[in-house]
């Protein structure tokens, strides 16, 4: 292992020992970390241990005359020594530093986990003893002092009560007068979640505070953590070949997490011989739930093309390219050329084009042939998430604002039903930062809700649609509201393609559009042979529901057909897609039908036969 192999948050830590008087860490603080001997050559982690060990060791190298002397303090157990008297004596510690008065008195006792404790619940009384033993001069070795989840002594960084304030000002006032002893500093190392936890004005300007935030294990920790831990890897060859790949899904996971995901693969293993371990991963994160992706038949991703082209006409090339790309995402093969390939997402298209072509109707329908059910299609019309704080509504709010308890909307649904098809419908209407968020997602595959919780994405298909480049808004010289055609009907496709894709490109940033590749598919406005099929396909369902429903025969020649033809290959209508023909065929055909059925007294058995008088729709009762 090369020597840049160590964490950089360990390295900085070792650095700055010494030199810094306080360290704030946030972020991955509950996790077991790779400790190493770092005056070696060798830097092959020797073990992983939880954060006061390491911090211990990290100010311990060489264990000589230098070493500190070690005090641990969080408020569930006040002050006490991990480690033992041999590297302090917590009870001549505290009667040293405690500020004791008249009716203080301490209790000292010895449990399974720490050597001495002594319990401070006037957090007032616990910082002064902190003060006091970081400036003190008259020690032989230097003393570091860690507050483990030293935010949760206070209730809020912004608004301090009396005593937390006094606390604060004894940290800052150690902090800014730290002894040196031996050319070291004492040192203070507050543990928290988040840096601003912690009162601003702290350490705000305060030069002698280093901020360090501990990420998740990257691929190289978790592979050395993955080669110490899981001896399945050595034993079983059959494992071996997965190694790799699951080492890609099991980004963003912690060494706990790591840990207790081997304990449920060796439970599953002892009630099933033949587990997976990629399928004990898939357990882990979503639950114990099927994963439809494995169970979609063959034979009906083989006739995929055939089957969309019958729900969804005139878009030929668009649904060739989105059987493509779905058959990637099926064989589980999409992204693959990214070094996080595994934590992707299934599949991300990006479906562009006039309105009403068929863009939210091709989703619905693969959900239906992928899944049997429209229903696994989550759709977000991103209109309704255009203004500043929107994110919150999708990926939840944070803790202390309105809303964190019910979580995101979007996160909600995938902890529902993570193997799914998510649409997100006119994605140019989101608020920028939105997309911010979304970069996460179409690249680690995963999102931290307001909760805290990880929502995994890597069982989606993520599908964006827009309209982007067909029309245009404007404000006219009386200051009114316009849009503007930019393509036509009588354009071709080759005249379309580029006007969107250029539109596209204006308007998202370059890091959005290089996670979406070549995955845009832009839309064809339906032309005559399509509009005439979809034409014919609603008349005979509106006559085939009325069957089901009054028990009308409606005949309709040829030569009707022929009239609505005509009438909905107009500019106009064509401008509106499906939905300017559906609207049409209301107009022209189900209301005046309506109108006959209910003024013309039909009753059940009757037929009605449709003609055209003088260009108008006549209905006719007959035989």
């Amino acid at each position: 292992m090369k020597k840049h192999s160590i964490p950089k948050w360990q390295q900085e830590i070792s650095s700055f020992k010494g030199i810094k008087s306080t360290f704030i860490i946030e972020g991955n603080i509950n996790d077991f970390y790779p400790m190493y001997d770092l005056m070696s050559e060798d830097t092959t982690p020797k073990a992983f241990v939880d954060l006061n060990m390491t911090l211990f060791k990290l100010f311990n190298e060489n264990m000589n005359e230098s070493s500190y002397d070690f005090m641990f303090c969080d408020p569930a157990t006040g002050i006490y020594n991990k480690f033992g008297d041999r590297f302090g004596n917590i009870e001549d510690m505290m009667q040293r530093y405690a500020s004791a008065g008249e009716d203080e008195s301490f209790s000292f006792g010895v449990d399974r986990i720490f050597k001495k404790s002594c319990k401070l619940d006037d957090i007032e009384k616990l910082s002064s003893t902190i003060r006091n033993a970081l400036v003190d001069t008259d020690r032989e070795k230097p003393v570091c002092v860690v507050m483990n989840f030293a935010s949760r002594y206070i209730s809020s960084p912004t608004t301090l009560e009396a005593t937390e304030n006094k606390m604060f000002l004894n940290l800052l006032f150690a902090s800014l007068n730290a002894a040196k002893i031996t050319d070291q500093f004492n040192t203070l190392i507050m543990v928290v979640e988040k840096f601003n936890d912690l009162p601003a004005w702290f350490f705000y300007n305060n030069p002698n505070v280093r901020t360090i935030s501990i990420p998740n294990p990257d691929k190289d920790i978790r592979t050395i953590f993955v080669e110490k831990e899981y001896v399945e890897f050595e034993t079983n060859h059959s494992l071996q070949k997965v190694k790799d790949k699951f080492i890609d899904v099991t980004d963003g996971l912690k060494h706990r997490e790591l840990k207790e995901l081997r304990s449920l693969y060796q439970r599953l293993l002892s009630r099933n011989a033949d587990t997976d371990l990629l399928d004990a991963v898939s357990i882990y994160k979503y639950g114990i739930i099927e994963n439809m992706w494995h169970s979609i038949d063959k034979d009906k991703i083989a006739n995929l093309e055939e089957l969309l082209k019958k729900r969804v006409m005139g878009q030929d090339r668009a649904i060739t390219k989105t059987v493509n790309i779905v058959k990637r995402a099926v064989s589980g093969l999409s992204g693959l050329q990214h070094s996080s390939g595994q934590n992707k997402p299934r599949g991300v298209l990006f479906f562009a084009g006039p309105t009403g072509t068929g863009k939210t109707e091709l989703t619905k329908a693969l959900a239906e042939q992928l899944f049997g059910d429209e229903n696994n299609c989550i759709r977000f019309d991103m209109s309704e998430f255009s203004e500043s704080h929107a994110d919150q509504k999708l990926f939840g709010a944070p803790p202390g604002y309105v809303g964190y308890e019910a979580g995101g909307q979007l996160t909600n649904a995938i902890k529902e039903k993570p193997f799914s098809i998510l649409l997100f419908d006119e994605i140019e209407k989101a608020h920028p930062s939105i997309m911010d968020k979304f970069l996460q997602i179409l690249e680690d595959g995963r999102m931290t809700d307001g909760q805290g919780n990880t929502v995994y994405f890597s069982e989606t298909l993520i599908i964006f649609t827009s309209n982007l480049g067909i029309t245009q808004q404007y404000i006219d010289a009386n200051g009114r509201e316009r849009r503007e055609q930019l393509v036509f009907p009588s354009e071709t496709y080759e005249e379309i393609e580029p006007k969107v894709l250029s539109a596209i490109k204006d308007h998202f940033k370059p890091e959005v559009l290089n996670r979406i590749g070549n995955n845009i598919i832009v839309y064809d406005f339906i032309r005559s042979e399509a509009s005439n099929a979809i034409v014919r396909g609603q008349i005979s369902k509106i006559n085939s529901r009325i069957m089901k429903q009054h028990k009308l025969n409606i005949y309709v020649p040829e030569e009707v057909f022929e009239f609505y033809f005509v009438l909905a290959n107009r500019d106009e209508v064509l401008e509106m897609g499906g939905r300017g023909i559906g609207n049409l065929m209301e107009d022209k055909y189900i209301n005046p039908l309506a109108e006959f059925i209910f003024e013309a007294d039909c009753k059940e058995g009757e037929t009605i036969n449709v003609s055209i008088d003088n260009n108008e729709v006549k209905f006719i009762k007959g035989v």
